[in-house]
This record gives structure tokens, C-alpha cells and sequence, in this order.
């Protein structure tokens, strides 16, 4: 389907789907290996940037191999797993699991109290066969745009006004530290470390920061849990904040809401170089 984003950069961005609603030209379900496949939230899906501007996009201009987006703006690391489980195929080389220190661990806490995604953590052998069931899907999906109830006008301005996602951002960030589930965290990425290696592909855990780290004084708890346990289970870590941000004059520069054009084309180029055989 021909699906409008978001606007962060003057545009509405807009993409067609593939056969199963992600942010690829369909017909790289139909080659014979995956170089990449991508699982994360809006920043690997894309988000407000078209295509060939995405990460997903950027890594297949510079490898001239086949790569496969399955981020979706909202994931948090059961659903990236879920993921996995469900459209994850023996043709793929290396998997790309795209984490945001935003709100990925918020997210996490939210899916861990939906039987269906708690499922796919306490029983090694569920499915949902969502792969043969995108026509059930695609039905699903019209019965919920049509009966969706939008916020007024007058909502988002008094949001606006009272600057509340900011808010939010800056509370979930001194929540998060305290109320992290970090033991589930780490018995998914355990989990995803064994289905990848039964798959014979290989693993890349790419640690993606948030804008406000380059507006405060940041506070790296989470940063560093995260990445001790990625080292204990011996995953390669990616630091995108090291390796791309912290070198850059100006951090801010890379970002409009996401990342703009020129902070996804750095992230991927960084991506490609750090995962050549």
C-alpha cells in the first residue's frame, strides 16, 4: 500500500509497502539470500525520510545486496523478537538488531504485559504464522483505520503548548534507569543470540542515542547497562553514539524529530563499514 509517514523535514514522507507491510521494494522477498535484515523501531523504519534515505535503504545503495527493513515505528525488544520469529528465514547473512536508548526498554515494560508477545518469551515453539496470514492482516488493519478516532486540533496545540512530549522524554529517561527490566532484556537478546545462531546468520546489536543526550547532561546508566550486558553475552556492539555522534561538531545537526537525512545516510555508512566480512 502507498503509506504516508511522518513530516519532520517539510515533507510528508511516503513509501509502498511490501507484501507484508514493511519498508522495502517488495521484490526483495524474493531473492535467494539476505545480506541484512533490519528489526527496530521508527529510526530503522524510516521514519520521515524517503526512500533511498532510509538505514535499510542506505546499507542496500552501498552493498549492492539485498537488505530487509522489518522496523516499525513503536517496537520495542519482545516485539523485535517476535519479529524474528515469525519472518526470520535461513537465507539471511546478518541481522541487524537496531536498538534506540529513547524508549526501548519503556516500550519493553509495555509489551511485557501482552499475553500474545509474552508468549513468544516463556515458549520456544509459538507462532502465529503471521507470514500466511497477511490477507487475515491486511483486514484487520481496515476495520482499524476506519473505526480510528484522531486527536482534535485543539489536543495536539494545548500539547504544544504545554510542551508535554518533551516532558515525557525527560521523565521516562529518570524513570527508566530505576524501573528498567533489564533481566528480561537480557533473557530476549539470550534468546536472540540462539535463534540467529541456529540460523547460522550472525549478529550485530547497534546501539542508536537520542537527541536530548547532546541537549543535557546525560545520564549513561542505562547506556552502560545495556552495554555490559550486549558484551557479557558476546554480541558485537555497535555504538553509533561513539562512533558517529560524538564525532560530529555538531550533534543536533544530524536530527530534525528522528534523525534527518544526513544523521540515517552517517548511521548506515557507519553500519556498513563495522559489518564487512
Amino acid at each position: 500500500k502507498r503509506t504516508i509517514n511522518c513530516n519532520e523535514n517539510g515533507y510528508y514522507s511516503i513509501y509502498q509497502s511490501d507484501r507484508y507491510g514493511f519498508n522495502n521494494p517488495d521484490t526483495e522477498w524474493d531473492k535467494k539470500k539476505i545480506e541484512y535484515l533490519l528489526v527496530g523501531d521508527s529510526f530503522t523504519h524510516g521514519a520521515c525520510v524517503n526512500r533511498p534515505n532510509d538505514i535499510g535503504s542506505v546499507i542496500r545503495t552501498l552493498s549492492n545486496k539485498s537488505v530487509l527493513n522489518l522496523g516499525q515505528g513503536g517496537n520495542g525488544p519482545l516485539i523485535e523478537f517476535a519479529t524474528l520469529r515469525e519472518y526470520l528465514d535461513i537465507n539471511v547473512k546478518k541481522i541487524l538488531w537496531i536498538y534506540f536508548e529513547g524508549n526501548d526498554l519503556i516500550d519493553l515494560e509495555s509489551e511485557l504485559n501482552n499475553q500474545i508477545l509474552t508468549n513468544y518469551l516463556n515458549n520456544l515453539s509459538f507462532t502465529q504464522n503471521l507470514k500466511l496470514r497477511q490477507n487475515e492482516i491486511n483486514n484487520i488493519l481496515v476495520k482499524i483505520l476506519n473505526k480510528a478516532d484522531y486527536r482534535t486540533f485543539k489536543d495536539k496545540f494545548i500539547d504544544f503548548i504545554s510542551l508535554s512530549n518533551i516532558r515525557k522524554l525527560i521523565f521516562y529517561q529518570r524513570v527508566q534507569a530505576q524501573t528498567a527490566p533489564k533481566m528480561e532484556f537480557k533473557k530476549i537478546l539470550q534468546l536472540t543470540k540462539d535463534l540467529i545462531k541456529k540460523n547460522n546468520s550472525k549478529l550485530y546489536f547497534v546501539y542508536l542515542p537520542e537527541k536530548i543526550r547532546y541537549e543535557t547532561n546525560y545520564d549513561n546508566i542505562i547506556y552502560n547497562s545495556v552495554k555490559d550486558i550486549v558484551t557479557e553475552l558476546d554480541i558485537t556492539f555497535i555504538d553509533i553514539h561513539e562512533e558517529v555522534f560524538e564525532k560530529s561538531q555538531n550533534p543536533l545537526e544530524l536530527f530534525s524529530g528522528h534523525y534527518n537525512i544526513e544523521g540515517y545516510k552517517k548511521v548506515a555508512e557507519t553500519i556498513y563499514k563495522l559489518t564487512q566480512d
